[in-house]
């Protein structure tokens, strides 16, 4: 069960300026979910990326929004509900790599309703968080034993890459430092 950038896709969730300052990680998950937006870009993995309720909770955070082309508001707390995000991740996506917030709400029940589909769902455990560290820890768990795949930032990127000698191997090593 290796991820591949040919049948993945990327998805941000609710990265946004209002909800950040309650999450005790919060420069972290920015942090490492901008190091998969670039990977992703790099390995010409599909991104897909969403905002809870903008109007209450705000925009999402400057330094994301820029990488990101196209952002899908929503109001069901799994992507899943959102009729346009299911369009855009189409039939041809076998695995999702998850980033964002928050890990026991919109990233649970969106990785639930995907495995529930039949696609695979790999969590970027230092890309996501919760604002109170037991329901992130208790999210994960759940995740995992429903079948989501945890792993890493770094882990995700040299899957993609699959080996040294892939053309985009130099880039995505200065992704790392």
């Amino acid at each position: 069960m290796r991820l591949t950038s040919a049948t993945s896709a990327l998805v941000v969730i609710d990265l946004q300026e209002r909800l950040l300052p309650a999450i005790p990680d919060g420069s972290t998950v920015i942090t490492e979910s901008c190091r998969l937006i670039d990977a992703a870009r790099l390995f010409n993995v599909p991104i897909l990326a969403t905002e809870q309720y903008p109007k209450g909770l705000g925009p999402t955070v400057e330094t994301l929004a820029e990488k990101l082309d196209n952002l899908t508001e929503k109001l069901s707390f799994s992507c899943c509900g959102c009729e346009s995000f299911t369009r855009q991740l189409g039939d041809a996506t076998e695995a999702v790599v998850l980033c964002g917030l928050e890990t026991h709400v919109c990233i649970a029940q969106t990785a639930i309703d995907l495995l529930a589909e039949g696609i695979g769902v790999w969590i970027a455990v230092d890309a996501v968080a919760s604002r109170r560290q037991l329901d992130h820890e208790v999210a994960l768990r759940r995740l995992e034993s429903a079948g989501a795949v945890l792993t890493t930032t770094e882990a995700i990127l040299f899957e993609w890459c699959r080996s040294a000698d892939h053309p985009a191997f130099r880039e995505m090593r200065k992704l790392l430092q």
